[in-house]
């Protein structure tokens, strides 16, 4: 696409204005903050979610436990207390059939639930709290379940009896745990402690940063996914590069919404790194999904747990640009059926992988990193080309930045299909633009932004859609041929139209250069402003 003139003067003009808008609204909340001063310490916090309530009182442990640790350690304890819970709901309920299968764990299985021996429940373990001992207490309880359920063999964490962890703090968190955080909920839905586990996963992803990406993709993401793909019941749903099992979470709550059977899905996962795969197993016990996760973590390239399978929706967020993952020792592997991926980068190993599990009519919508889009290099450009030429590329979204924690290069989705509605054709949507920040650092998607995505993609899909200058085009797998194969959506979305208000450029720009000018007066007046203010609460800056 060319950009003449007169579009960079409206471009430019564009830009002025945006800037004078961020350079107010970050004028504004400032002022905001300051003016609110001391009134938030006082905050009643019985409104506070539950999620953050638990998370709060698990921060107690912070700085008390080395920090590699410490998400094992937290992770472990919510497992260990919504299983208890669970548990005992069902033990007391055996006791008033009077019949004499509290104690059996057969009676636990039938109904789905965690047979939890008697040194490991929560009982046990709160009176145990104020011990030098509760360590000890709480390894010897994930040793008791592990015993009694084999599901769990080698997935729970014992690193309580550490010497590193402070016994007095580990006590504490056990009482909170215990007295300060209501599990009623606990016995009358799965999710609440579900949800728990998923809002501790995404603070602890938001706290490590980059090595947060491995386990977590954010929860509005995968709506996005989920909303687009639309898994049903009966079908099979795989994820190559499962992280904490967040894909498989929000399908079944999907299927849910939707009025479908949550216990009619296959859930299909791997994971290679062996703490991220424990966290998986845990989720979806707490979940209450019956996942097939394998026995172990293991490399999908090198060691594929589910050889055979052809899967209904495929649905994945892949390590970025993953270089050294082995390619000279797969060379001849069945999965390159487009071309050998270069071994510098597994972007499309990923993706031939994930083609060659798919089903008839099957679908994939997985997260990559911009450079698939447009890559030349070491056969890239090749394999793109074989992919495009089959009729596999379904739709691109162009994602904004700051989406996720773990990366800050721009992000795309992409979507794949055998069998598409719209033969020959392809759907581009730039949603750059999208989103609104949760702080200063990080975006999300609404609800009413996943929806405009999803019905966005069912009217192309149903052949109703009109292509929207700036935001979505249907490109002919021939007008993409004479782009190179290039898969970059601003391509072929184009720039969104202007009004032209019938003020001369040149007039507009002295204009808007003149304002600027008075707001870096103003920025200036403003912050001076900030530094007395924050000055006489005790924060000089």
């Amino acid at each position: 696409m060319i950009v003449r003139y007169g579009q960079s003067k409206k471009i430019l003009v564009k830009v002025l204005q945006s800037g004078l808008i961020t350079i107010v609204c970050d004028i504004f909340i400032i002022i905001e903050f300051i003016k609110k001063g001391h009134r938030m310490a006082g905050k009643n916090n019985a409104n506070i979610g539950f999620e953050e309530q638990l998370w709060k009182a698990a921060c107690v442990l912070w700085g008390h436990i080395p920090a590699a640790e410490y998400r094992k350690v937290i992770v472990g304890l919510i497992f260990l207390r919504y299983i208890s819970g669970v548990f005992d709901k069902k033990y007391q309920e055996l006791v008033q059939e009077g019949e004499g299968f509290e104690n059996d764990p057969i009676a636990y299985l039938a109904e789905n639930i965690f047979y939890v021996p008697e040194e490991a429940r929560w009982k046990k373990i709160s009176e145990a709290a104020h011990t030098p001992e509760i360590g000890k207490v709480i390894d010897d309880a994930m040793l008791a379940i592990e015993r009694e359920n084999k599901s769990l063999k080698g997935v729970l964490p014992k690193n309580y009896g550490s010497p590193d962890l402070d016994k007095r703090v580990l006590g504490e968190v056990v009482d909170l745990f215990t007295n300060n955080i209501k599990l009623d909920d606990t016995e009358e839905s799965k999710d609440l402690l579900g949800r728990t586990y998923e809002y501790c996963i995404a603070q602890f992803a938001a706290y490590e940063g980059t090595k947060g990406g491995e386990f977590y993709t954010p929860s509005s993401i995968v709506k996005t996914l989920v909303a687009i793909l639309k898994p049903f019941e009966n079908c099979r749903v795989y994820d190559p590069c499962c992280g904490s099992g967040g894909m498989f979470v929000q399908s079944v709550k999907f299927i849910q919404v939707h009025r479908g059977n949550r216990n009619k899905i296959a859930v299909y996962g791997q994971e290679s790194n062996a703490d991220t795969w424990k966290m998986a197993k845990m989720n979806m016990a707490i979940r209450g999904i019956d996942a097939d996760l394998g026995n172990k973590a293991a490399d999908t390239f090198f060691n594929d747990l589910h050889p055979t399978l052809k899967a209904d929706f495929i649905m994945a967020n892949p390590p970025f640009n993953l270089s050294n993952w082995g390619q000279d020792k797969l060379q001849e592997d069945v999965r390159w059926k487009y071309g050998i991926p270069p071994a510098g980068n597994a972007n499309f190993a990923w993706i031939q992988h994930m083609i060659h599990h798919l089903a008839p009519n099957g679908k994939i919508g997985l997260v990559l990193a911009n450079g698939a889009l447009s890559s030349q290099t070491s056969g890239e450009g090749e394999i793109r080309k074989n992919i495009i030429e089959d009729d596999l590329i379904e739709g691109i979204i162009a994602l904004p930045t700051q989406l996720f924690y773990s990366v800050t290069i721009p992000v795309t989705l992409w979507f794949i299909t055998k069998g598409k509605k719209q033969a020959g054709k392809t759907l581009f949507i730039d949603a750059r633009k999208m989103g609104y920040m949760v702080d200063r650092k990080h975006r999300d998607f609404s609800e009413e932004d996943i929806k405009k995505l999803a019905d966005t993609f069912t009217a192309f899909q149903d052949g109703t859609l009109e292509d929207v200058k700036g935001f979505c085009a249907v490109v002919s797998t021939e007008d993409i041929a004479k782009q190179d194969y290039i898969l970059t959506p601003g391509r072929y979305v184009g720039i969104e139209d202007q009004e032209d208000d019938g003020e001369p450029f040149e007039d507009k720009m002295n204009r808007l250069t003149s304002e600027l000018s008075e707001m870096f007066t103003k920025s200036n007046e403003l912050q001076n402003e900030i530094r007395e203010k924050l000055g006489a609460i005790g924060y000089e800056i």
